[in-house]
């Protein structure tokens, strides 16, 4: 009898998570006996937790904390996990613990997914210099795009993370923010600005283009004031939902064994899960 397979988020805290519900959700859809789970591990308990997590589960995925210390102590990072700097995602491959990062992955999909045909916009602009706009131009780059600016309140963090990825990203002042709308095809906040509890993103967008493409990475709430500005000029949005439950589909190919698709049914599920948790 094979033992049923089982998987899990770790983080510090890890209350707040959804991936329970995304992969639980495949899970009885496709009929598979296992489990995906939340494990509050400490910074401290990290490295131990790693060692070990292998006797109970198949893989699992890393979130804040962990992210940073995850790319230090695999044995192995796949190509999108070396450039971003950062690990989401386990498994192992041959007894070696193996790291990869599905957030860029899940970026773009979601971007296929709500504004086909999203590369061929020219010129990004995005906001924020965190980790998440690593991941973001990490899939920018990948899928063509050459000319992608970086405004960050912090220019020096901007300047930082242009160097990192070359010729195809440049830094700019926060000041020139609304200036550079006027060119661009896709705007993107990677910032916490809009989520919960924060001011909303100040940016003007009356100077976008009328075909321009505007997506945030904040999912809570979940037309934040930036994408509501958006759409009131008609603009096509992709709200950060989408990244989210994209981005779990490697994972879950990779220990179930099967390619999960993302469907209205799982989004609704999320949707009311979040709208019962304000």
């Amino acid at each position: 009898m094979v033992e049923p397979r089982r998987a899990f988020v770790c983080g510090h805290p890890i209350g707040h998570s959804r991936s329970p519900l995304i992969h639980n959700f495949w899970l009885k859809e496709h009929g598979i006996e296992g489990s995906y789970e939340r494990r509050d591990v400490t910074p401290e308990a990290f490295p131990a937790f790693l060692r070990e997590f292998s006797r109970y589960y198949a893989g699992g995925n890393v979130t804040i904390p962990h992210k940073e210390s995850a790319w230090n102590l695999v044995e192995r990072r796949d190509e999108a996990a070396q450039a971003i700097g950062a690990v989401n995602t386990l498994w192992l491959e041959n007894g070696r613990l193996c790291g990869g990062n599905t957030d860029a992955y899940g970026f773009a999909a979601n971007l296929d997914a709500n504004a086909p045909g999203w590369p061929d916009v020219g010129v990004a602009t995005v906001i924020g210099a965190g980790g998440a706009a690593r991941a973001v131009i990490y899939a920018l780059l990948k899928r063509g795009l050459r000319r992608i600016r970086i405004v960050n309140r912090t220019e020096q963090r901007a300047r930082d993370l242009a160097e990192v990825f070359g010729s195809g990203a440049t830094a700019h002042p926060w000041e020139k923010r609304n200036e550079l709308l006027e060119s661009t095809g896709l705007l993107v906040n990677t910032s916490s600005l809009g989520m919960a509890g924060t001011p909303a993103l100040d940016i003007e967008l009356e100077a976008l283009p009328g075909q321009a493409i505007v997506t945030d990475i904040v999912y809570v709430p979940l037309q934040t004031p930036l994408l509501a500005a958006a759409a009131a000029r008609g603009l096509v949005t992709a709200d950060g939902l989408g990244m989210l439950l994209h981005q779990a589909v490697p994972g879950f190919e990779r220990w179930f064994g099967v390619r999960p698709e993302v469907t209205s049914a799982l989004r609704d599920m999320v949707v009311a899960d979040l709208e019962k948790s304000q």
